[in-house]
């Protein structure tokens, strides 16, 4: 492994500190920055329409009600002002609630999904954060996320972890560290300080009642405002956070990661700019089988009544969105909906499209779609092993065999979704908030994200 002894390995908390810390807007590449403001319109859309849509949500708007504190950052969707730690909580928990945030598909995980709500309480609740420094903020928090995200050589998985979050929290210390203008000594610090806080249970595939994997993001939103702004007040950490002996690689991977791929390039090419969009709002593995499931009724014209067997091809991931069989052909809960293959197979086969308007309660228990979903069985395929990637095949009551394929599921940086059909997507979602924003507003304020450098105080977008 390279810079096992050498001196990448001992410098990486330094080095990356240090860029977080001095990163210049000039030096961002147009595609990133462009990146970055889509990004955000994406993630703050998504937060609207959860604060209306999602009952998981519920109890951390509440707490962070009834605690308040000082009026610092905005509850988004709701209007109100608490304290900016409770606010990133309360934010923090709708940014996965509905799995619509972006993601990044070749090491599966959601960099910006406890970025967004942290960074956005830290901007309000101090003094002017312009928006170039708000756009270097995401670029380089969300591309630290990634870099992690792939020089791991031994999965998080394998240490019974849930990765997303735990990747995910030291781009959002790394995004408020910058709102705050930390020194790299103190980034270093706030890395220290999330380690004492950070963690998610693998535990969260496992349970079919609970909803922790839709508002797990809460956690570490949160713990990266805190842990930043503890840096802030002199809370002297640990001189190598991330490549100590008993830092982040250590416990979590074992050591066993690759630090070039963290550090080469860094500063001057940024993952941001290969992010998914989504379009179905549920886990990225199940797009590629939405998709296919939508072409081949195109063009075949079958009804869901026709259908007598579903195949599912898919690697380990798809397995995880399939088993236990049980669990997923009836999912309990809307989160653990979202992440069923079988149901929302069943579902893009009934329906005329997948909307945020199709995962509820109700839907959960409708017969015609349980009949389907238990149609639905799983074979491991060993070359599908993309999150994008997937194949089904479909048998008719008439004996006819339909196969589809997809490689790169729709919202793939190869297949975006384009800049008009994302702000269609902001407005849809920022209209279903718990006070919806008029289309007038949804309009100006999508505006004023897509042309984000020139703004003066991020903060003042959603007070």
């Amino acid at each position: 492994m390279k810079g096992e002894t050498g001196g990448t390995r001992q410098l990486l908390s330094a080095r990356v500190a240090n860029h977080l810390a001095h990163c210049p807007f000039e030096s961002l590449p147009r595609a990133t920055v462009l990146a970055a403001k889509r990004a955000i319109l994406d993630g703050v859309g998504v937060m609207f329409a959860a604060s209306g849509v999602s009952e998981d949500i519920v109890p951390f708007v509440e707490l962070a009600r009834s605690l308040g504190g000082a009026p610092q950052a905005t509850i988004i969707g709701f209007k109100e002002r608490v304290s900016a730690p409770l606010a990133a909580l309360a934010n923090g928990a709708m940014a996965h609630a509905l799995d619509f945030e972006d993601a990044f598909d070749p090491a599966p995980c959601h960099p910006n999904a406890s970025l967004l709500p942290a960074l956005l309480s830290a901007a309000e609740s101090r003094p002017p954060v312009s928006g170039r420094e708000f756009i270097v903020a995401v670029a380089t928090g969300c591309d630290l996320v990634c870099r992690m995200a792939l020089s791991l050589r031994q999965p998080l998985e394998s240490g019974g972890w849930y990765p997303p979050p735990i990747l995910g929290a030291f781009g959002a210390t790394a995004a408020v560290s910058r709102a705050l203008r930390l020194s790299p000594a103190q980034i270093a610090d706030a890395f220290s300080l999330l380690l004492c806080q950070n963690t998610c249970p693998g535990e969260i595939k496992h349970s079919p009642e609970t909803v922790v994997r839709a508002i797990r993001e809460a956690f570490p939103a949160h713990a990266a405002v805190m842990s930043a702004l503890l840096a802030e007040r002199g809370v002297r950490g640990f001189t190598h956070p991330l490549e100590g002996q008993s830092g982040f690689f250590a416990l979590y991977a074992s050591g066993r990661y690759e630090p070039c791929d963290i550090t080469d390039g860094l500063g001057e090419r940024f993952w941001i700019e290969h992010l998914s969009f989504k379009k179905w709002p549920c886990c990225r593995g199940t797009h590629a089988y939405i998709e296919a499931a939508q072409r081949l009724r195109r063009a075949h014209g079958f009804a869901a009544g026709d259908i007598a067997e579903v195949r599912i091809f898919g690697g380990e991931l798809q397995r995880m969105l399939c088993d236990p069989e049980a669990q997923k052909r009836r999912p309990q809960t809307i989160i653990d909906a979202k992440f069923s293959l079988p149901f929302t197979l069943a579902l893009a086969l009934r329906d005329e499209e997948v909307t945020l308007g199709s995962f509820t309660r109700d839907r959960l228990a409708e017969p015609p779609l349980l009949s389907l979903a238990a149609k639905a069985c799983f074979e491991f395929r060993r070359g599908i092993s993309q999150s994008a990637a997937g194949e089904i095949c479909i048998t008719l009551h008439d004996g006819t065999v339909l196969r589809q394929s997809i490689l790169h599921a729709l919202g793939d940086p190869t297949r975006p979704l384009n800049d008009a059909a994302l702000h269609a997507k902001f407005l849809d979602c920022s209209g279903r908030a718990a006070l919806p924003l008029s289309r007038h507003d949804a309009e100006a304020l999508a505006e004023r994200f897509m042309n984000l450098e020139r703004e003066a105080d991020v903060g003042a977008l959603l007070r």
